[in-house]
């Protein structure tokens, strides 16, 4: 056995160790069915803030946007705006769920929207978002963390065995402790997430030469032609350092390649907002529900997730991607002549820019097994940080929101715990087995996850603050939404095929956002005609609650109207119509004596505006979430 293959071998033992041990540490203190569904309400600051940031940051940010940048070039780096998006959605949502969860007792977000509403068709709708959020993603989490293991090992390691290996670990250690052990696991996982991306993104930067090295290799790229996306027109430079356009006018992918490139104002913006999903999904609700108290939400919002991951984002997840093309992992800039070395192959800028971050990690597979070794588990944790919530999400709402709803109200604990650990169960082996079948199909479901689950904002921002909109409006809304984005996604395309007219996201707008379009005017406009006295007597006991612990006073609206304002115009310079000024506004990309702050112009706006998201997430925090502290214990 070569010191590679041992150490791999040494590291994922304790990884698994370590899961069992959360696992049975959980289960030491789970009693009633809430300990294990949300941890009885009692989940500790610390453990919800690498939770949710486990969470929301998972194997896309560690494995797949690299390979995206370096495909797509500094349009796709706008991708780092979740750092700020997801947090904001937790600003105006978040604390308000907790609040109705504590009072009214709800466990699972289905409950809520079913009470609020009145609805049983709704509560069956959000058990089919969760699960198609949950079992998709699960899968393909799964089965990346097999090819993970199969390709850093040389192919020693069969990748459906280390799939199954690995759901069994997550099965056994979700069974014993629920809510709780996964928490404990997400300590390491979130701080390897963060861990793997800095140390990667420090290896590109060493290894091209330095800071200087960097840039002055990024002002050639922009020259050459050939590129991805060629040259922006009517520009002199690279796609790869632009936004193409506001929007494309093409049928969709599949139909009509963008000139210039797939990343224009209308995808960026639909694409990022889109992931407003994350914090709208059931699984993240139930975190929420399971925080002892709301006092942790805005360290995560701002902290956690605003600050600590939009340094990784902004800085080694594009180090990484755009300096891979100074490695020699790029055949058209390695033929222009501009690289530092050949240590990357070239083979993934012809076809595998999804092998980019695997391709880095064994660049020490020699020279340093055992960092190897520690990044290959840091890429394997990332994977598996959102897939044992999936898991217990989708149990807890099948156990709550189906059996004990439809079939036995009077459950016990015991009861509930027993089909608990069933449904985990029948959600591993049926992931699995989608995976041995058609890992195909996997990524065709898997691509509307988020796109699915960004449509409960509609109802969940209904029960926050807006109560005119109604039963049949939220219900319609919501099924044509789900509608919506199948029909402009992959999944679309593979059902229907040539009977939809368009291709995947026309007119380069994303699949989730075309879904939360027609939902809100369907919501709206069904809403406006089924006006209810008896429904809106109902709903307005919840909304009578929430002021009473969101007292606001008169100077405080000026303030929050003021912010939103501030926030609008934020939105539409970052990732709205003005980032196009972000182009070329601090310098020509070709040309580094132009460039004002020392690095390409695109950049540089990215990080500006990112900087200022962060003062605007930090005061919205503290602004709109000032519950009474009552609550708080």
């Amino acid at each position: 056995m070569s010191i590679k293959i041992t150490w791999l071998l040494s590291f994922f033992i304790l990884y698994f160790f370590y899961c069992m041990y959360c696992g049975f540490k959980g289960s030491s203190k789970n009693i009633t069915s809430a300990d294990y569904f949300i941890s009885g309400r009692k989940l500790p600051p610390f453990l919800f803030i690498v939770v949710a940031t486990a969470t929301s940051f998972s194997g896309s940010s560690f494995l797949i946007f690299p390979g995206i940048i370096f495909r797509d070039g500094f349009q796709a780096a706008y991708i780092s705006f979740i750092v700020l998006i997801i947090p904001l959605t937790g600003i105006f949502l978040l604390k308000r769920q907790w609040i109705l969860s504590k009072n009214y007792g709800y466990i699972t977000s289905g409950e809520m929207i079913a009470d609020y509403f009145q609805s049983k068709t709704l509560r069956l709708l959000v058990v089919i978002i969760a699960l198609f959020f949950s079992i998709p993603f699960l899968g393909i989490q799964l089965a990346a963390s097999g090819k993970i293991l199969n390709f850093l090992s040389g192919g020693i390691w069969n990748p459906q065995v280390i799939t199954i290996i690995l759901g069994i670990v997550m099965l056994v250690y979700i069974s014993l402790g629920g809510l709780r052990s996964i928490a404990y696991a997400d300590i390491i996982h979130c701080f390897f997430i963060w861990f793997g991306i800095v140390v990667l993104g420090l290896t590109i930067f060493k290894l091209v030469g330095g800071w200087s090295e960097l840039n002055e290799g990024l002002s050639k790229i922009a020259l050459v032609e050939g590129t991805k996306w060629n040259k922006i027109p009517e520009k002199n430079y690279s796609a790869l350092f632009a936004i193409p356009d506001l929007i494309q006018l093409t049928k969709g992918i599949g139909k009509e390649t963008p000139v210039g490139g797939l990343w224009t104002v209308a995808m960026i913006f639909s694409y990022v907002i889109s992931f407003v999903g994350i914090q709208a999904s059931p699984a993240f609700s139930m975190i929420a529900f399971s925080s002892k108290n709301s006092k942790p939400f805005s360290t995560q919002q701002v902290w956690s997730s605003s600050i600590l991951m939009g340094v990784v984002f902004f800085l080694f997840i594009i180090i990484q991607g755009m300096g891979s093309h100074l490695l020699g992992a790029d055949p058209i800039i390695n033929k222009a002549g501009i690289f530092n070395s050949s240590i990357l192959p070239d083979s993934i800028g012809k076809f595998r820019e999804g092998s980019l971050v695997l391709h880095i990690i064994s660049i020490f597979q020699n020279t340093s097994p055992m960092l190897f070794s520690l990044l290959a588990l840091c890429a394997v944790a990332a994977t598996q940080s959102s897939g044992a919530l999936f898991i217990s999400s989708g149990a807890s709402m099948l156990t709550r929101d189906i059996y004990l709803n439809n079939f036995k109200p009077e459950a016990n604990d015991n009861d509930q715990k027993l089909f608990y650990r069933i449904f985990s169960l029948v959600i591993v082996l049926i992931t699995l087995l989608i995976i041995i079948i058609s890992q195909d199909i996997l990524i065709l479901m898997g691509s509307l996850a988020i796109s699915l689950s960004l449509q409960l904002v509609v109802p969940l921002i209904s029960i926050c603050y807006f109560p005119w909109f109604t039963k049949k409006g939220v219900s319609l809304g919501l099924a044509l939404g789900i509608f919506g984005v199948i029909i402009t996604d992959y999944l679309g395309q593979f059902i229907f095929g040539d009977l939809l007219p368009w291709g995947v996201w026309p007119l380069t707008i994303y699949s989730g956002f075309w879904g939360l379009i027609i939902n809100l005017f369907f919501t709206i406009v069904i809403s406006l005609v089924t006006q209810n006295s008896e429904e809106n007597l109902h709903k307005k006991k919840f909304h009578d609650f929430l002021k009473s612990y969101f007292p606001i006073a008169n100077n405080t609206k000026i303030k929050i109207i003021s912010m939103l304002i501030v926030l609008s115009a934020w939105l539409i310079f970052a990732i709205g119509p003005g980032a196009l000024v972000g182009n070329d506004i601090f310098g020509k990309p070709d040309d580094i004596t132009s460039w004002i702050f020392g690095i390409p112009s695109i950049w540089a706006w990215q990080i500006l505006f990112w900087f200022l998201g962060v003062c605007i997430i930090w005061y919205l925090a503290k602004l709109i979430n000032n519950p009474k502290e009552i609550m708080e214990e």
